[in-house]
């Protein structure tokens, strides 16, 4: 399993490519096309699947543009399409952007407990409502990406459309903290942590 962090995207978002012998996933899409497709083409990566941790439009900006230039499937939680499809809600109008949003619709509408074989691995699909409806973490073996749920000694914004601090909470407390403490985190935005750490220090949670 190799990994490879593409961190100068929309708002600070992160990009990641997971890699499984030549197959990859390409988790959120804020970074520019140009920069996740070198990495494809340098690392001769077969693109499995596009997984949008949320919908928001820092990170799935340019999931348009990689779909249409992989055989990739488009996966995204079922209760984040009103997040994914409405320019309003995801934030493409608040913040004015003005690049054309390639929009297409999901291949996928992933759920909890969900597992997508790549390469030798698996990707396990945890639901993680509260800064979104359909916001959700991946695991693989010892890495647990968390889009907007979980940041080192922080937590997601709840204040936008459907946030629920409740329901963030109880997402992280029960479904994340439960992890092992070596559990690596890579979040959304910002620098990796660990469950253990985020379990003992974060003062959100």
């Amino acid at each position: 399993m190799e990994l490879t962090i593409l961190s100068n995207g929309v708002f600070g978002s992160n990009t990641y490519i997971v890699e499984s012998r030549n197959d990859c996933a390409i988790i959120d899409c804020g970074n520019k096309p140009k920069d996740i497709l070198k990495v494809l083409r340098e690392r001769n990566l077969n693109a499995r699947y596009i997984i949008l941790t949320h919908g928001h439009i820092d990170h799935i900006l340019y999931a348009g543009e990689i779909k249409n230039e992989t055989d990739a499937l488009l996966c995204i939680h079922k209760d984040d399409m009103q997040l994914y499809s409405d320019p309003v809600k995801n934030g493409y109008d608040l913040f004015g952007f003005d690049i054309d949003l390639l929009h297409f619709p999901p291949d996928y509408h992933l759920k909890d407990g969900d597992k997508l074989p790549l390469g030798d691995d698996v990707l396990e699909i945890i639901h993680t409502p509260g800064h979104s409806p359909g916001g959700i973490s991946v695991l693989c073996d010892k890495m647990l990406f968390t889009g907007d749920t979980l940041f080192q000694l922080s937590i997601g914004r709840t204040d936008l459309s459907g946030g629920s601090l409740k329901q963030l909470s109880s997402s992280i407390k029960n479904r994340l903290y439960t992890l092992n403490d070596d559990v690596v985190v890579y979040p959304g935005h910002g620098p990796s942590t660990t469950i253990a750490f985020e379990r003992e220090n974060n003062p959100y949670v």
